[in-house]
């Protein structure tokens, strides 16, 4: 551990003495905690690596994060690092790049075409799987179960989703009596939980894709006065929904790291940039008899 964690820090101390480059931040969104702690990470590595950083929003609309990354490219941007609202969506901004000598890191989301240099990301499939294990604990393994989807274009609501009901599969007391579309919003969060509430009163838990959509769907459940009965589930641990966890009204949050995650997406674009290849430690062990 100590030689990997040496490494690591000569790799730091190389880089930062590395030329100066210019890097585009593209994020689906800053009307989300989540990701504007990707963006502090992202922004103060960059800092200490002496590096210019361009961050553009996108809004959640993956028409504006085209344009946003034909801007960076025209501006010749040394690398980007993409955050994509749509998965799909993305592919042509990923290859316009790629034809420009651009490369390109994706960084919580990935893009399902182009070339990308390095994908960093949670294991989404592995936390929607950790959360349908929480619900059937509380639950004892029966009772109506809700999931409220992401924007579903994006990587992360696919693998949430299949984690999700792979896991919850394997519980034939657990019935997914509805599932239905929140584009990872607080607002519609609420008020998709309160339409699914008119239709299914009896419900049991809810797994929203993320947080927002959970503490909107909490929302709708307390108007209706059935937080007590209702167990909630959500992902990202962003400040409000840790904070809702330790009030008792969110059962859980699967936690990432999102500034983590910016940091690395900048440290591992200017090692790119400088080596020409990403250096990725694998901790080694020591086998005896």
């Amino acid at each position: 551990m100590k030689r990997v964690l040496t490494v690591a820090l000569l790799l730091v101390a190389t880089l930062s003495l590395s030329a100066s480059f210019t890097i585009g931040l593209s994020l689906s969104t800053l009307n989300n905690p989540f990701f504007v702690t990707l963006r502090d990470g992202a922004l103060d590595t960059a800092k200490s690596l002496g590096v210019e950083l361009v961050v553009v929003d996108a809004q959640d609309n993956p028409a504006k994060q085209l344009n946003d990354i034909e801007d960076l490219i025209q501006r010749r941007v040394d690398l980007i690092i993409v955050n994509p609202t749509d998965s799909d969506a993305i592919v042509s901004a990923v290859e316009s790049a790629n034809e420009a000598g651009i490369p390109v890191i994706t960084v919580d989301r990935a893009a399902n075409g182009g070339k990308v240099v390095c994908h960093i990301a949670s294991d989404n499939v592995a936390g929607g799987r950790m959360a349908a294990q929480y619900v059937a604990k509380l639950l004892d393994g029966k009772g109506k179960v809700v999931e409220l989807v992401g924007i579903p274009g994006t990587s992360a609501a696919r693998d949430r989703g299949k984690g999700f009901e792979e896991e919850l599969a394997k519980h034939p007391g657990l019935v997914l009596v509805a599932k239905q579309t929140a584009n990872f919003n607080r607002a519609e969060g609420l008020t998709v939980m309160e339409n699914i509430l008119e239709a299914h009163p009896d419900i049991d838990a809810v797994f929203a894709q993320n947080d927002e959509m959970a503490l909107g769907a909490i929302e709708a459940i307390k108007a209706a006065g059935k937080l007590d009965e209702i167990v909630v589930v959500g992902f990202d641990a962003i400040p409000d929904a840790v904070e809702a966890v330790k009030k008792g009204e969110m059962a859980a949050t699967i936690a990432q790291q999102p500034y983590r995650m910016g940091h690395l997406a900048v440290l591992k674009a200017v090692e790119y940039l400088t080596t020409g290849s990403i250096y990725i430690p694998v901790e080694l062990q020591l086998v005896t008899k």
